[in-house]
């Protein structure tokens, strides 16, 4: 593509050759290849065109950047390698970044795009709806926290939603792969960020919202603002909303495309009719009934553990039934479907992971991992669990670096949830470990002050693996041992440094231990 073909979507000003054409966008100066346009952005601590002189000497000709950005360029590179440069000037480039890249790369046969946000759920949910779409015979694609799936073949991901560059290019790799559908979680870091500009899905979903994030949003309401985004009609045609919290409810008035709601009672639109406990339910057809009578409804099964877990399935339903697919063919895969989201309760067995309900070595403890690093998630999963545990033990700890005001509350989540806390750590980062434990503590103590919470004894084991150790050597054969915080990370980040760590492959290597009969302490009386 010709840089002039560029201005529709970056109005602004060229330098040089206006015909030199790109074949791809990058703003990473350690990757940009000498085809790619480069985006030299400002950014907090430099901006991007200081790398610019020593780009254009290894052959990049084309950069996209501001007013700033450009007298940088001019005043340290010599006028003969200059002249083979050429600038395309604007006022942002980062606002238009997305739709430069969407423009580059092509959107005409991009796979078609669902997108989930909200604090939590976002991962299982696009996981489901894979699971859903692969079992009626599509060829799909996920991009998210844990990995980017094309058509079946993993890809590591660096962060929930890739940049714009990144994001626009593996569209295009997916439609190299032939792949029709692509499920997208969409967080607000990459609203308010533009990563996403240029993206446009089909259907967008919301699952919930709770306290998270606010070490990078000011409030609540500010967090939620960006999150309504996804909702305008510059990136979604249709919605589903989950209404089983006030941020539900307004979300549905703060939406400017049509809206469908997604609950458990008869004023929601697509109705879950659901015993608390059963992975079985009933997805009421509501108010669209062209596909069948609203009684009779379209039979569904969660195929991961928890009640929650049954609202993520119906989001991932619903989603797929305003994109088109038909309620008919949805009833014929909705109980046999299968999916498997790596660090979301996901059930860890000594020889690997193993599905709800499939055996188990007698006298082990069931040992779950989870990604659960919220006030909120990790009440909810713990909730999940209750009914069939004679005994709920925790470990998890807290973030650093990130929003210490959740801390509290995920210590009175325990507190009310588990009979028995290790406290520990969870990528403390730069911060000291020992204060951030001390943070989750208050909260504990201060709800055990309340009286009748469930929790009857807290240690604090501060080395994650030795923490995971304990708490499986110690429980019964009844008991459900929740490792929650870290899911699917393979690193512990503390002081600065980061370790290989993996909760899963502990967990696995401590029921071994147990399962050979070592025994290394107490957890409880």
């Amino acid at each position: 593509m010709r840089i002039s073909q560029l201005l529709p979507a970056a109005p602004g000003t060229i330098h040089g050759d206006p015909d030199r054409e790109v074949g791809g966008v990058s703003h990473d100066s350690r990757t940009v290849a000498p085809e790619q346009l480069y985006a030299a952005l400002p950014g907090a601590n430099v901006h991007g065109a200081k790398f610019a002189p020593d780009l254009i000497a290894r052959g990049i000709t084309a950069i996209l950047t501001d007013a700033t950005g450009w007298d940088m360029i001019t005043e340290n590179v010599d006028p003969q390698s200059l002249a083979e440069v050429t600038g395309l000037i604007v006022e942002h480039p980062r606002s238009v970044l997305g739709y430069v890249s969407a423009a580059v790369y092509g959107t005409s046969g991009s796979p078609q795009l669902i997108g989930v946000t909200g604090t939590n759920g976002k991962t299982t949910t696009t996981y489901l709806v894979d699971g859903m779409l692969e079992a009626l015979g599509h060829r799909t694609g996920v991009i998210g926290t844990v990995a980017t799936l094309i058509a079946g073949v993993t890809e590591p991901s660096v962060r929930t939603t890739p940049e714009a560059p990144e994001l626009h290019a593996l569209f295009a790799k997916m439609r190299s792969a032939d792949v029709d559908t692509c499920a997208m979680e969409v967080s607000s870091h990459a609203l308010s960020q533009h990563r996403v500009d240029g993206a446009h899905f089909v259907v967008s979903g919301f699952t919930n919202l709770s306290q998270d994030h606010l070490d990078f949003h000011n409030s609540m309401d500010e967090y939620f603002g960006v999150k309504a985004e996804l909702f305008t009609r510059a990136f979604s045609d249709t919605a589903v909303i989950v209404v089983e919290d006030k941020w539900g409810e307004k979300m549905v008035e703060a939406a400017q495309v049509p809206v469908r709601t997604l609950g458990r009672d008869d004023r929601s639109e697509w109705r879950i009719e659901h015993t608390p406990g059963e992975s079985d339910f009933i997805l009421h057809l509501g108010g669209t009934g062209e596909d069948g009578p609203e009684d009779d409804g379209i039979a569904l099964r969660s195929p991961l553990p928890g009640d929650f877990n049954v609202t993520n399935t119906a989001l991932a339903a619903a989603m797929l039934l305003e994109a088109g697919i038909s309620a008919t063919d949805l009833n014929a895969i909705g109980r046999t479907f299968t999916a498997s989201v790596p660090g979301r309760m996901e059930i860890i067995d000594v020889s690997g992971p193993r599905a709800e309900g499939q055996s188990h070595p007698e006298h082990l403890p069931r040992a779950i991992v989870d990604y659960s690093h919220t006030p909120d998630a990790i009440e909810k999963a713990l909730q999940s669990l209750h009914a069939d545990s004679d005994e709920l033990v925790i470990v998890f700890g807290a973030g650093g670096d990130r929003d210490r005001g959740k801390r509290f509350g995920m210590g009175q989540a325990a507190a009310r949830g588990a009979d028995v806390i290790v406290l520990t750590d969870d990528n403390p980062r730069t911060e000291d470990p020992e204060s951030i434990r001390a943070a989750i503590k208050e909260g504990i103590e201060a709800e055990i002050s309340t009286g009748g919470v469930r929790v009857k004894k807290v240690i604090e084991v501060a080395e994650r693996g030795a923490a995971i150790d304990e708490a499986i050597a110690a429980a019964g054969a009844s008991t459900t041992v929740l490792i929650a915080g870290k899911g699917h990370e393979t690193g512990q980040s503390a002081g600065g440094t980061v370790t290989d760590f993996d909760d899963r492959s502990r967990t696995r290597s401590a029921l071994r231990a147990r399962l050979d009969g070592v025994q290394t302490g107490k957890v409880h009386s």
